[in-house]
């Protein structure tokens, strides 16, 4: 499903993958542009959702499979080929900053896990009150990226865009760095607005399989439970909150809800990674994420409570089952729960925790047949993926407290 387009136009580079060249424009023709949670009180039920009863529904959230696990063949010849000229976008704080080399490898902040579900519903429990309890909830990988209002997201397409039930989006997507069970030590990040690829939206062609979204700033409870504090809201704002947002009325006959903190901008509390670009496969990566699950021959490797991380060259890789003509692999033993939409950094800093995101996890291989996956592999990254990169990169969000 993969089409050709021509681009024209320039961006400023820096870092070491490439300096002055020029970068592609892209056609808003394909980038597929959806809205998430349209309003500051809408933003507010979905952090809430996730915060309630001591984050319950994050706890109880699964890793997510949608289609990982598939027949993957490495190309020896040929393979993904740039459509112009590479290019990298520089990470947060580096804009001016040349790479330095460390034996170390430390873990990014900017990695985290995005939870959604497939809605909600509220049971009573045994204690007579209310419970708002998520539907499927589940989770992905990500890592926060460089953009104008630092409050840029990149994972897997397929941890966004709702493929199975072709309903938009997930719904409740949130996303929240560093996270480790149930706690949230920068906040929550609720999704504004998702876009990607045309292709992907439509065709759910693999090759396309990243997305962008923007979030709003961060949201904290107040002293760290939401139960603690309240604010005074007018009846008509009151109506607009979800049941677990909502205080009982006071005896005073005024309207209060859970009050919350602006934690701040995603980027502005861990940074943001650089993006880079049509480079040539081959080169080294780091592979950050949170696998879980099990291998074929019933290994269990992984929990998927702890960021992980695995390194090697990328090569070529195609797997027609999933519309996949131009991937990139790398030898990995991640499976595949879990680690869907985990960030692939070439030139990596470790001293900084910053590199250049040059790919996303979109599922996991066998290609030796031992029952063990040995194989990660993501879409190339070129330049109508930086054209899906540019449409979400200036979009403000703001604080929803």
């Amino acid at each position: 499903m993969k089409r050709t387009l021509a681009f024209g136009g320039l961006v400023a580079t820096a870092g070491l993958l490439a300096a002055g060249l020029a970068a592609p424009a892209q056609a808003a023709g394909d980038v597929a542009s959806t809205p998430l949670a349209t309003t500051k009180i809408a933003g507010k039920n979905i952090a809430a959702f996730w915060l309630a009863e001591n984050a319950a529904n994050l706890i109880a959230a699964t890793p997510f499979n949608a289609e990982t696990k598939v027949v993957a063949k490495h190309v020896s010849k040929g393979g993904p080929a740039p459509d112009s000229k590479p290019g990298v976008v520089p990470a947060i704080g580096d804009e001016k900053k040349v790479a330095a080399k460390s034996k170390n490898v430390n873990l990014p902040k900017t990695t985290g896990k995005v939870f959604f579900s497939d809605g909600f519903k509220v049971e009573k429990g045994a204690d007579g009150k209310n419970h708002v309890k998520a539907v499927n909830p589940h989770w992905c990988s990500a890592t926060s990226v460089q953009s104008a209002y630092k409050n840029l997201v990149a994972t897997a397409g397929s941890c966004v865009y709702d493929t199975d039930s072709n309903k938009a989006t997930l719904e409740n997507w949130v996303f929240v760095p560093g996270y480790y069970q149930g706690k949230t030590p920068w906040g929550i990040y609720v999704g504004k607005q998702a876009f990607t690829h045309y292709d992907y939206d439509v065709y759910e062609d693999a090759d396309r399989n990243y997305a962008f979204v923007t979030v709003y700033n961060g949201i904290k409870a107040l002293n760290g439970n939401p139960e603690i504090g309240k604010k005074e809201v007018s009846k008509a704002e009151y109506d607009q909150y979800k049941p677990w947002v909502q205080l009982p009325v006071g005896e005073d006959g005024k309207y209060y809800v859970w009050a919350f903190v602006d934690a701040g901008a995603l980027g502005a509390n861990v940074g943001g990674q650089g993006l880079a670009y049509n480079q040539k496969v081959g080169k080294p990566v780091f592979v950050f994420g949170y696998p879980s699950g099990s291998h074929p021959d019933g290994n269990h490797a992984f929990s998927g409570q702890t960021l992980k991380w695995t390194y090697g060259k990328t090569f070529a890789v195609q797997a027609p089952a999933i519309k996949g003509e131009e991937l990139v692999g790398t030898k990995s033993s991640f499976t595949g729960e879990g680690a869907l939409g985990s960030s692939w950094l070439v030139n990596y800093n470790n001293g900084r925790r910053l590199g250049y995101l040059n790919g996303v996890t979109i599922g996991v291989s066998d290609t030796d047949s031992n029952n063990r996956y040995d194989t990660s592999f993501s879409p190339y990254f070129d330049g109508e993926l930086y054209g899906v990169y540019s449409a979400a990169k200036n979009l403000w969000s703001g604080s929803i407290v």
